[in-house]
Order: C-alpha cells, then structure tokens, then sequence
C-alpha cells in the first residue's frame, strides 16, 4: 500500500517502537546496557524488520510527527491535524492506544516529581528522576507498578509500591502466586503498602514533590513518585465513530470495522468480539496490537471474511539486567476463570492452571522453557478436560504440564 498511498499521523516525535520496552529494558541503570531507541522500533519484538524513519522513507510512507489528529470529518472524509493540516482518506484506520489515567492536579498528580509512563518523552523524564532519586514510591500493583519498582531496584533506590488492592496483580494473579513475587520483591528491598487508599501529594518547599499523604492519615516521603493506575482508550477525536460503553474504546466487528464504512480500528482502542469466550472485549496487549493488525490489513485488502479469533496472552519481564541475582519471566495464556491448582515452589518454577466445568481454561507458567512456554497456548486454546486429582499430586511444573499435554486431543497435541 506504500509509493504515497499510505500515511501514518502520529502524537509522538519518533517513528512507531515497541512501548513495552519502555517500563523493562529502557529503565535499566545506565551501566546495565539500558535499551534506547533505534533498538526497539516495531517490529523487532516480534522478529520483524526494524522499521527505523529511514524504512519508512525507503517504503514511500509518510510519516507526519508530534501533530495528532484533532478532528474528523466522516461525511468528506477528511481529518484535520493540530498544524491544521487538512487530510483526505480512503480508508482510515484508527490505532491511537490509550493514555495513563492520572491523579487530578488538585491531589497533587501533575507536580514536578510525578511521573507516568505512556512513551519515550514520559520515561526520558523517569530516568532524569531516578538519576537524582533517594526514595521512590510506585502507585499501582498491576504490571506498570510491578516492572516500575523492579527498575528501581536496580537503580538501588529506596522504593515502596502503594496499592489500594490486597496483593499485587489482583486482575491475574491468584493471592498464594502473588505472595510468592512480593516475596522476591521484599527480598529485594521493595517495601509494600497494601490496602491503601490515596488522599493527596504533598509538594516540598521546592515546589517538588515530597511526599504521599493517605487517607488513614500516614504519609510516606518520595522525592519520585510513579503512577501506574491504569490507562484509557484514547477516543478523542473519533467518538461519532461508535463506542463501546462496557469495556470502553471504540465498538468494531470480527474483522475491525466500526459502524462506519471506511473506518477501522485496531489495538488498545478497538472493543472488539473475543471470539473464544463469546465477549466484547479490550486488550491493552502488544501481541494483540500486532495480530490485530495484521487481521485488519487482511480484512482490508483482500477477500478475508473470518473473525478475528483472538487468545489472550500477558506476560511479563522483571529483575532482567545485568547482575540481578533472580531473574523473572512468566506467561500466562487463555482465561483465569474457575478454580485453581498452584505446582511449584518458585525456585526456580512455578506454575498455575484455572480448571472450569474440568476444563483448563488457563495456565501461568514462571520461568519455563523455551518449549514449556510454546506448550501454553495450545493448552489454553484446546482447554482440555483434565484430571485435577493427577494434576494436584504433580510433583514438578514439568510433570504437571506433561499430564496437562496428554489430556490434549490428539489433533492439537501434534
């Protein structure tokens, strides 16, 4: 579609790169080979080509920098940018992602000292934080929060996770998996504040801020403190396009049309059927950014009619610089429904399934093998009945997940 048929019109002042790089690698300390970019412009997390400003030049793509869309015209299908540009489309696919929800200016969340993380220019900023840093408090217990604070420890910094929730990444993990990391991270260092609730940030005298005031009256001294509470889809300008009011973003069919003809959306943005679990859903995932896509493209330029069939896949990536006495890698695949069954003791493998009805319908595995971790999806896609007395006696990861594969039909098994 390239030879100037194709333009990509971006916020940001770099060509498209892999965000995910932006809470692990990119905030690793400076003598730990920290990322940067060139290094991880998209695609080269998916072991694509690295699609530097050059590639896109070399392909006839135009590419317009740091001047977002700020309307749209459906009817003359055109677009105007923040420049005022005025742009004509065909067909327009909508890939805008999210944005970090943030604290209100009047709790304190837009002081100097504040940091969100969302791209390059937000973690630039982190860095020149931690650099002069002595006490960093995270905000948040999900994946922001968890990749955040493994940063810092790096950086041998003084660092407490606040959260508001009983164990970190209540949304996927179980409390006897959750224990088990913040273990690790106390190890480290990291200190937690669990249950808690913010009422404000406090400035210093500087200007700066200096600490974190709770609703229970106690207040925690940061001179960094991270906010990782979560992100919204970004709509704007696009909500005549048709949203969806559950899960957010912008409402799309099996192959990311919206409502209206000539218009798709793809990524953190589109709420799109998930057809595996018969729901509308919201995936803030790169892997479903990539696949999406892909699918779109396919939708869009060829006779494809099938549905995107999407599996859930999250990951993470902690603890993974140079010297860190444990690293950590987990993946977990499919849906965390039903009850569950934990083997493993951490050192160095855990591994936890969600059985439902006696099917496995899910399945985390900490620290697996390149061909334990390639077994998951099949299992979570295939959700085989399993035993579960056999499964809860295994007496290794390895064990359990052999007696998981030899309850897979024998067509997926292959």
């Amino acid at each position: 579609m390239a030879d100037g048929r194709l333009c990509i019109v971006s916020k940001e002042a770099y060509a498209p790169y892999e965000r995910p790089a932006l809470t692990k690698g990119y905030l690793f300390p400076l003598d730990k080979k920290p990322a940067r970019l060139p290094g991880f412009h998209t695609c080269v997390g998916s072991g694509g080509e690295r699609q530097t400003p050059e590639w896109y030049k070399e392909k006839g793509i135009e590419m317009i920098y740091q001047d977002p869309v700020t309307s749209i015209d459906i009817e003359k299908q055109t677009l105007i940018t923040n420049s005022g540009k005025l742009l004509k489309y065909g067909s327009l696919i909508v890939a805008t992602g999210c944005t970090a929800s943030r604290f209100p200016e009047k709790i304190g969340g837009y002081l100097p000292g504040v940091h969100y993380i969302r791209d390059v220019a937000d973690a630039d900023a982190l860095i020149s934080s931690l650099e002069k840093a002595k006490k960093v408090v995270v905000v948040g217990g999900g994946y922001i929060g968890m990749e955040v604070a493994a940063a810092a420890v790096g950086w041998k910094l003084d660092t407490t996770i606040i959260f508001p929730e009983n164990h970190l990444l209540q949304r996927l993990f179980t409390p006897s998996l959750a224990q088990r990391y913040e273990q690790l991270y106390q190890q480290n260092g990291v200190k937690f504040v669990k249950g808690a609730s913010i009422k404000n940030l406090e400035a210093g005298s500087d200007g700066r801020v200096a600490a974190v005031k709770l609703e229970d009256g106690s207040t925690i001294d940061a001179d960094t403190i991270v906010i990782g509470i979560g992100a919204k889809p970004t709509v704007s300008p696009f909500e005549r396009v048709g949203l969806n009011s559950s899960v957010g973003g912008i409402q799309v069919d099996g192959q990311f049309r919206t409502r209206m003809p000539g218009i798709f959306a793809i990524g953190d943005v589109a709420a799109f059927p998930l057809k595996m679990y018969d729901r509308t859903a919201r995936v803030e995932h790169v892997d479903h950014a990539r696949q999406s896509a892909q699918h779109c493209i396919k939708a869009l330029l060829s006779a494809q009619t099938h549905t995107y069939d999407y599996l859930p896949y999250f990951y993470s990536r902690v603890f993974e610089y140079e010297g860190s006495p444990r690293k950590v890698w987990w993946q977990f695949f499919g849906d965390n429904v039903g009850e569950t069954i934990e083997i493993g003791n951490f050192d160095p493998k855990i591994a936890t399934f969600w059985i439902d009805s006696g099917k496995l319908k899910g399945v985390l595995v900490e620290s697996g093998s390149p061909e334990e971790f390639q077994l998951l999806p099949t299992l979570a896609r295939s959700q085989p009945f399993v035993d579960k007395a056999k499964l809860q006696q295994a007496s290794s990861v390895e064990e359990a997940l052999e007696i998981a594969r030899a309850a897979l039909p024998v067509e997926a098994a292959v």
